[in-house]
């Protein structure tokens, strides 16, 4: 008797078969054949991708040490600094908070049985975090057309773009990183019903991210006539 396409072969071991109710014995073979290929290949394109994502700085606490180990940065973050009048101290400190400056931070999954993914909580994503939606209304607002999420020149041009409508729509100061970053987290709308009064681990973020800011101020008091040399 012929061995059946559909069934693993007795010299061999495990294979990816062919569903047994397709009677095509020719596609059978030909995918039992490249199956593994195709995979490795899909594998390989995967892991070409994570590899081409920008790694975190090494020490995310310094800000003399980020722009020493990313030096391109340092002229992206001035330029939105200066375009959306927002210290450049506040815009590296709400993204500290957002991402730790991980190109591409998603929020969690969450896991169903602990091994079935479900879906995220938002869209967020990137070193800013930003919503998809508040991402397109950056692009309309500013004609930004190419710029990505997991940009940093891009990310720290939307957090200065972000701080500077809520500057004008809440009244609050472009240096105040407390009262930024809980608009900045909460939306503009939220922020002027007062949604993080409710929030106690909120609140004491934007505490977080108000002393992160003061604390890359000093650093770059000392050293950015070092940086832009």
């Amino acid at each position: 008797m012929s061995q059946d396409p559909t069934q693993p072969h007795p010299r061999r071991g495990y294979e990816f078969l062919w569903p047994a109710g397709w009677r095509r014995p020719d596609l059978a073979r030909a995918w039992n054949r490249h199956w593994p290929g195709l995979i490795g290949l899909l594998s390989g394109g995967l892991l070409l991708v994570a590899s081409c994502a920008t790694a975190p700085p090494r020490n995310v606490e310094d800000a003399c040490a980020i722009f020493a180990e990313y030096g391109d940065w340092l002229p992206d973050a001035r330029a939105a600094s200066r375009r959306w009048g927002v210290p450049l101290p506040v815009l590296l400190a709400i993204m500290h908070q957002e991402s730790a400056f991980q190109s591409d931070a998603q929020p969690p999954r969450r896991w169903y049985l602990g091994f079935i993914p479900g879906p995220r909580p938002s869209s967020a994503y990137g070193y800013s975090q930003a919503l998809d939606g508040t991402w397109e209304h950056y692009i309309a607002a500013t004609g930004n057309r190419g710029a990505d999420r997991d940009e940093f020149g891009d990310a720290v041009d939307f957090i200065g773009w972000y701080v500077n409508e809520t500057a004008q729509r809440n009244r609050i100061a472009r240096s105040d990183a407390y009262n930024q970053y809980l608009a900045y987290h909460e939306g503009q709308e939220g922020f002027a019903k007062g949604t993080y009064q409710k929030k106690p681990w909120l609140v004491q973020r934007a505490r977080q991210v108000r002393r992160q800011a003061d604390r890359y101020r000093a650093q770059l008091n000392r050293c950015e006539p070092r940086l832009a040399a």
